[in-house]
């Protein structure tokens, strides 16, 4: 399945294939709003006001590229002026899975100054494309009737749809996004962040302490494709980071975010260093000592993104690692050397955290000592010594209470243990 399930899973990835539409057309600079309706009838529609799907004959096909869109797979973002540099969507397969998944399906565009329309059962046109009315304006409206018999519910969940179209528009700066749920007592939301993934950031922590002011952020672009960074350190003991690649979620990460973290870890270490943070006796700080109580949103967009894992939610593009490595590396660099004050708040509290954990450790090692020792049934009392080293370490064995005592008290607690 293209959709990945017929169950609730699949069915709200038939909003996200055509919502993705519209968001394509909003990184390519042409839509600025989306408008998402949940009908009584479970009927959806996903309007935008992009440029609307083309409806010129296709050359190869001998129809309207609006019938081709919605009816051969992949076909979409192809056309001439349509192309995308960058493409949302896990799988891409676009509306026409849509069209096929459906009951009913109808389209109307706005385009070349006329109002376009026509209708599709379970993705069989009705008819024609017709030739409406003349107008100035551009975009495109789906709305589409799920089929029942291939989907086990047609109920979508108003909560999971809102959490989605919220994240596409913290990825997507600019981008307005209404939902309206006209089924039962009805529900609305709007998002709209200018500040895009530093917005999010900051909704992430919005009931939490930052350690540092604003959020740090910044971008870059090259041949393996553009990235955005967002970070703040908040008080807490937990790291909250999001990877995204072209808006899908990579829950199981991948290389832009070992690249992001790398580049995290070996900044903040160099410039402890630099700076007499770290004693030169110290160990380094580990990659949990710095992510610690950090929220951060790294979002990838790639022209030919490799999705890999389980779940087919782990980007794979192996140039990626390096291009964030080296955007981070340097754009953080600069941000700790032009704001010294947040820098020293954000290392101190790694190295608190790195003390934690070694104190943490150590009470764990003695711990687990202990429990051995005790369930080591040797004949008598032991009084262990300090040392890690064996080599070091001298064991005397004595016979009675008394002589114990005596030797415990003349001992060098740190090298000689008595038994």
């Amino acid at each position: 399945m293209y959709i990945g399930s017929t169950g609730l899973r699949g069915l709200h990835h038939l909003v996200y294939e055509v919502v993705d539409n519209s968001v394509d057309e909003a990184l390519a600079g042409h839509c600025d709003e989306v408008e998402v309706t949940i009908h009584p009838d479970n009927r959806v529609t996903v309007v935008d006001n992009g440029r609307g799907i083309p409806v010129a004959m296709h050359e190869k096909e001998g129809k309207p590229a609006l019938e081709v869109v919605l009816t051969v797979l992949h076909a979409g973002g192809k056309f001439g002026d349509s192309g995308y540099k960058v493409s949302g969507g896990l799988h891409g397969v676009g509306v026409s899975v849509v069209n096929a998944l459906s009951e009913h399906l109808w389209v109307e565009v706005r385009r070349d100054g006329h109002h376009w329309t026509q209708e599709y059962g379970r993705g069989v046109p009705e008819g024609p494309m017709v030739k409406g009315e003349p107008t100035a304006e551009t975009g495109t409206t789906i709305t589409f009737l799920s089929d029942g018999d291939i989907f086990e519910t047609l109920d979508f969940e108003f909560t999971t749809l809102e959490q989605r179209l919220r994240e596409t528009a913290f990825l997507t700066r600019g981008l307005r996004i209404r939902i309206t749920d006209e089924r039962g007592e009805g529900s609305s939301a709007e998002f709209h962040y200018e500040g895009g993934i530093s917005d999010f950031v900051s909704y992430l922590n919005e009931n939490k302490e930052p350690v540092q002011k604003k959020v740090i952020f910044f971008e870059g672009e090259s041949v393996e494709g553009q990235v955005e960074v967002a970070m703040q350190w908040n008080s807490s003991y937990q790291e909250s980071i999001f990877s995204f690649a072209n808006n899908i979620n990579t829950h199981e990460g991948g290389s832009h975010l070992s690249g992001f973290r790398s580049a995290l870890t070996s900044t903040l270490n160099r410039y402890a260093r630099e700076k007499g943070l770290l004693k030169a006796n110290d160990d380094n700080l580990s990659g949990e000592d710095v992510r610690e109580g950090l929220t951060a949103v790294v979002s990838a967009k790639l022209t030919d993104p490799q999705f890999e894992g389980q779940t087919k939610t782990k980007l794979g593009n192996p140039g990626m690692a390096g291009f964030v490595q080296r955007i981070v590396n340097d754009r953080l660099a600069e941000f700790l050397e032009e704001n010294p004050s947040e820098a020293n708040q954000v290392i101190r509290k790694a190295v608190s955290a790195a003390q934690a954990r070694i104190a943490a450790r150590k009470a764990r090692d003695t711990t687990r000592r202990k429990s051995a020792l005790e369930n080591s049934h040797l004949p008598g009392k032991l009084a262990d010594c300090s040392v890690r080293d064996p080599s070091l370490a001298e064991l005397f064995v004595v016979e009675g209470d008394s002589a114990g005592g005596s030797a415990k008290q003349g001992r060098d607690r740190s090298t000689q243990a008595v038994l």
